[in-house]
């Protein structure tokens, strides 16, 4: 049942945050405009655009743009993990190179060493 309700809430969601929903329901508010502005009162014609046009439209707009602005968010985040990715690259070749150098270094000082230690031989030999 809860993988029902899950599959089910995603296809409302995924319905209700589209621009057609918002015109549909817009179209259904505007079914009741006639009789709001016929009661001559403001109090129902202020209630008509609040709690039937603006709730029923603004909620599907409102979620469209939540979906837009998702999907902007979602590919900042992929292109900085792409790029992380790369400089995380970059850092473990720069590491691999300094690490040859290191040993290439390391092999120079040892023949420096042994060089001076036959050169110190000779003056004494």
């Amino acid at each position: 049942m809860k993988r029902f309700n899950l599959w089910l809430a995603q296809k409302v969601t995924s319905g209700v945050a589209t621009m057609w929903c918002a015109y549909l329901f817009a179209g259904i508010a505007l079914i009741s405009l006639p009789k709001a502005i016929q009661s001559g009162d403001s109090i129902v014609i202020v209630s008509w655009v609040a709690q039937t046009f603006l709730q029923l439209v603004l909620l599907s707009i409102i979620m469209v743009g939540q979906k837009v602005q998702s999907q902007s968010v979602e590919k900042t985040i992929n292109e900085t993990h792409i790029a992380s990715l790369a400089e995380f690259e970059l850092a473990k070749e720069a590491r691999e190179l300094a690490h040859k150098e290191v040993i290439e270094l390391h092999q120079l000082s040892k023949d420096m060493h042994k060089l001076m230690h036959d050169v110190e031989a000779r003056l004494k030999g």
